[in-house]
């Protein structure tokens, strides 16, 4: 009888024997920690600064891997393809529910029992991400990479990119789909940033899928991940665990017709930005193709959390925060815009809407109350002119350009507002609409409304002397 005991006593590293049951049916079967010399043992039972703990109970050695930590599909494959496919094995995982990364590495052992397979675990544990450790990976994954990352970085339209990337990746899968979704669980959205559809294959996409409830199933995915950075499902075993786990998830994907699934989330900085996914792919090359979809997944998540930024900067950039509307920057843009004949037209009405009584409000109640008043006044002005482009031209001072909508209909509004502005108790706006049939200068129409806008608030101010302005 071998001494397993004795040969992982020889390891200097963190070093365990683990065997999986031999079965005639294709399914992983029972897997043990055999043995495990004692500074595995002793990473495992120990405390990380959280107070986390990878073993929940000490170490017996001929015990089944789920005394100790909940099952664990990525890791039952690694074992399945090692110690029963005799395949090498060689991964970097960042588990989440960890403060320290793993870079493992298994070796099929060559031991006669008609019972078992076994394999050698040998582990390194760090608490920062290792760049040389990720990059450690195969010619053929690592030449896919690059691709990807040339294809990313030289990106002038990142969603065609994308789109081609996803592609690839689908082809390297021999997948029938592949999808990336993005996710905003604060806002309880979900949309499809990319996807890829095998031809032929009968496979939809998830564009299709109308229902909100979609992005429960999103939530679902980060339980069910427990923390991994990957979920690999490849035969009815796999797909058991899920039934068990997330039924609702389950039904799902057996109605869709999926018969295989890899799934990573697309986290970036300690938040998930999404998912990417192949459904239908060849799980007789299982390995490459989880090397492959990890680190395409950790590139697609840098470039779309950079993507966002670049929006969100150009947002804040040409929004009024405040009020929600485009700023005076945006409609300084919009005006050159019309100058350079870039916005074909047919008629063009110009809508000035000064806030009457803002500075008084600002005097007497505070500006958190001036606050409030200009937000309900762009509220009443979207309500009122919907359709139309809004400006936040001044501090208390609304532009509305309104194209191709019929003058009778403007007019009515405006004076329907105005009309309302003259109600004691009610927001108040100073109002000037002028309308040009053709296509006009956007710059006289603008000095037109502005003019009898003015005419407008000394109107009010006549009317309501104790609102004039006061400096």
């Amino acid at each position: 009888m071998i001494d397993l005991q004795n040969i992982v006593d020889k390891f200097h590293t963190m070093t365990s024997i683990l065997s999986v049951e031999k079965r005639d049916d294709g399914k992983i079967g029972t897997i043990r920690i055999e043995a495990a010399n004692d500074l595995y043992i002793r990473s495992m039972e120990k405390e990380d600064k959280d107070g986390n703990v990878v073993f929940k109970q000490k170490f017996v050695p001929g015990e089944c891997y789920e005394r100790y930590m909940k099952k664990e599909l990525n890791f039952e494959n690694f074992c399945y393809e090692c110690a029963i496919k005799k395949k090498p094995v060689h991964a970097y995982i960042r588990p989440e529910r960890y403060t320290f990364c793993i870079n493992l590495y298994m070796m099929p052992l060559a031991i006669d029992d008609p019972k078992k397979a076994y394999c050698t675990y040998s582990q390194e544990i760090s608490f920062e991400e290792n760049a040389e450790s990720m990059s450690n990976i195969s010619a053929q994954t690592a030449s896919n990479i690059l691709k990807t990352c040339v294809k990313l970085r030289g990106a002038q339209n990142l969603q065609k990119t994308m789109d081609e990337v996803i592609e690839d990746i689908r082809t390297i899968c021999n997948a029938s789909y592949c999808c990336v979704m993005l996710t905003d669980f604060c806002e309880n959205t979900w949309s499809v940033f990319s996807d890829s559809i095998k031809e032929d294959s009968g496979i939809h996409s998830v564009r299709e899928l109308e229902s909100e409830d979609f992005v429960e199933y999103a939530r679902s995915w980060k339980k069910t991940l427990n923390g991994s950075n990957c979920l690999m499902l490849k035969n009815k075993a796999d797909f058991e665990t899920i039934r068990q786990d997330n039924p609702v998830w389950y039904a799902s994907l057996v109605g869709a017709h999926v018969k295989s699934l890899v799934l990573l989330p697309l986290d970036y900085n300690g938040v998930t930005l999404g998912f990417i996914w192949v459904t239908n792919f060849d799980t007789s090359n299982t390995l490459y193709i989880r090397e492959t979809l990890e680190l395409s997944a950790f590139f697609v998540a840098s470039e779309i959390a950079n993507y966002q930024l670049l929006n969100k900067l150009e947002l804040l950039s040409s929004m009024d925060l405040l009020t929600g509307v485009m700023n005076r920057n945006s409609m300084n843009n919009r005006v050159t815009q019309f100058l350079n004949g870039e916005v074909p037209h047919k008629s063009l009405g110009v809508i000035f809407a000064d806030l009457n009584g803002l500075k008084p409000v600002n005097d007497m109640q505070g500006h958190d109350a001036g606050d409030k008043l200009l937000k309900d006044a762009s509220q009443i002005l979207r309500n009122t002119f919907d359709g139309c482009e809004f400006y936040r031209a001044g501090g208390d001072e609304f532009l509305i350009i309104a194209l191709d909508k019929p003058q009778e209909e403007l007019e009515a509004k405006v004076e329907k507002l105005r009309e309302k502005s003259m109600m004691p108790g009610n927001v108040s706006f100073a109002l000037g609409f002028f309308y040009n049939k053709g296509e006009g200068d956007i710059r006289t129409a603008m000095h037109e409304a502005d003019a009898l806008m003015y005419e407008d608030k000394k109107r009010y101010y006549d009317r309501f002397p104790a609102n004039r302005r006061r400096l």
